[in-house]
């Protein structure tokens, strides 16, 4: 059985622009706290999105973000065992380590991203 997609990020420069305009186009609303990484968001404009679900309970978590320096994108993280050994694998089969391993202030969460061969940016997220 193969990984599922557990998280997904939508990030800017203008973070609150971005809820603002997620939150009006799908009624989304937003706890907001710090990401995992500075790298992943500006502190205190990270905007979790909880998990929306239809009545067959369909949906998965994410998150708004943005601001400093972080690039606009628009990605999904895959559960992984061990974040490291997926950033390695990616690598071995032609991809780019882009971030990561990092993990969470907390300890817990450990996060990764690398680029496919077409130059796709993926996160890979595990507990560790």
């Amino acid at each position: 059985m193969g990984h599922p997609v557990v998280h997904f990020e939508i990030a800017g420069a203008d973070a609150a622009r971005l809820r603002g305009y997620y939150g009006e186009l799908f009624g989304w609303e937003f706890q907001m706290g710090d990401a995992v990484s500075d790298a992943v968001s500006a502190p205190g404009e990270y905007g979790g999105v909880g998990r929306l679900t239809t009545e067959d309970g369909v949906g998965i978590y994410g998150g708004v973000c943005g601001g400093g320096d972080v690039t606009p994108r628009a990605m999904f993280y895959v559960a992984v065992p061990d974040v490291e050994e997926a950033l390695r694998k990616a690598e071995s089969l032609g991809g780019k380590r882009a971030l990561g391993p990092e993990r969470g202030p907390d300890g817990g969460l450990v996060v990764g991203w690398f680029t496919d061969p077409e130059g796709n940016l993926v996160g890979v997220a595990g507990m560790g």
